[in-house]
């Protein structure tokens, strides 16, 4: 520990600082934390993303070592075993470490390994969760919420307060996390969490169908193909003035690396669209840099993509402006947008492509869909419950 600045000249032989509350409590302890952690792993050698600046990575010829850090949790991984081990001794020469080996449990994500792939979920958090809240024992539902689902005006249903707001909150703030490894609550997750302030009951009744469709498919998850390919794609898509409160549109984007789902994204939009081509032309900004901070990403890994990311859009009108030079009336409302996506066009980084509304993946992002179409995009993205058996029907 090092004295504060200004009283380093005060601490004399014999005297020490008397601590009014524990250092790992302040607020100041996460930055000092990794800022000597930081230090650690540079002075060794590692290189810091510019990207995610908590993912490390040391190249070598025997291979790669990459660090990812979320406070005091540490997982090491890469392709250069001895250089590992060589990483593990050199940590614990400096801290107090605790090596748990082998992946399978981080911060409530499990992970189950294979060599065809790897499993995410979130089981025990969900049916921790589902304990909680008394709904083990619920009916479960097919879809997290009602199909064809529309926010209500003002005046249309009961606007009577729900009473407990701090439980609200706990539920709504703990499917947000649910949300890592469940892209398909993610919509209604991101309906219920605009009322946080003063929810009613009819969003109570939302979460608690939310909470229902969880306990149908607890140990759903995201399965992860080992192909070796790293093809970067992109979907998005935008529910236009899908909020018939303030007439905002809803932004929706996936990305795929190798056909395996990365990232995913459901968001109300900040400002209200005057076009259907407008919200979606957002959605493909929004979805631009994400993209951009993925190659940014891979490309710390030892992954470059040289060839265009291609970005599937159903909107044509949006794709055109994409492509068109010129700006005339009806889009200079949305110029600044227009100048983001068109530039990564020109560099050769991004290339539009269009795609029919049935195939387009982020379509659950933006909207309530039905069961049907559920279960269809579930299966593109690579969602499964490998504690449910798989039935298969065979043809005579």
């Amino acid at each position: 520990m090092r004295p504060p600045p200004g009283l380093e000249d005060t601490i004399g032989p014999g005297k020490v600082f008397k601590l009014r509350k524990a250092i790992y409590g302040l607020k100041q302890s996460p930055r000092a934390w990794y800022h000597k952690l930081s230090s650690t792993l540079l002075d060794k050698g590692f290189r810091r993303s510019e990207a995610d600046h908590t993912l490390f990575t040391y190249p070598s010829q025997r291979g790669n070592i990459v660090i990812l850090i979320y406070v005091d949790d540490i997982i090491i991984s890469g392709n250069d075993k001895v250089g590992i081990q060589d990483t593990k001794q050199y940590l614990r020469s400096i801290f107090d470490i605790k090596d748990l080996g082998e992946l399978k449990y981080f911060l409530g994500i499990e992970v189950c390994r294979s060599e065809e792939g790897v499993f995410l979920s979130q089981r025990k958090y969900t049916l921790d969760l589902l304990k909680d809240v008394g709904k083990l024992g619920a009916r479960p539902v097919e879809t997290p919420l009602e199909e064809k689902y529309k926010s209500n005006r003002k005046g249309e249903s009961n606007e009577a307060l729900f009473e407990d707001v701090k439980q609200y909150r706990r539920l709504v703030v703990k499917l947000i996390y649910l949300t890592i490894t469940r892209p398909d609550i993610c919509f209604a997750v991101n309906q219920v969490s605009q009322h946080m302030q003063k929810p009613t009951v009819l969003h109570w009744e939302m979460v608690s169908r939310i909470l229902k469709y969880l306990k149908g498919a607890p140990g759903q998850g995201i399965w992860m193909v080992c192909n070796k390919n790293t093809e970067l794609v992109g979907y998005c898509d935008a529910e236009y003035a899908g909020d018939r409160g303030d007439r905002r549109s809803t932004t929706g984007y996936c990305t795929f690396v190798g056909g395996n789902l990365v990232t995913w994204k459901s968001k109300k939009q900040k400002v209200v669209s005057l076009s259907s081509a407008e919200s979606e032309y957002r959605a493909m900004r929004k979805l631009t840099t994400e993209l951009m901070w993925l190659k940014a990403l891979l490309k710390d890994l030892g992954i470059n993509i040289p060839r265009p990311i291609t970005m599937h859009c159903d909107n044509e009108a949006a794709i055109h402006i994409a492509n068109n030079s010129v700006f005339h009336e009806r889009t200079k409302h949305i110029e600044v947008d227009c100048q983001k996506v068109r530039e990564q066009v020109q560099l050769g980084v991004i290339l539009p492509c269009h795609t029919e509304s049935s195939e387009q993946l982020a379509d659950i992002f933006t909207k309530a869909a039905s069961s049907k179409v559920f279960e269809y995009i579930h299966s593109k993205l690579g969602l499964m419950d490998l504690t449910r058996p798989q039935v298969k029907t065979l043809n005579y």
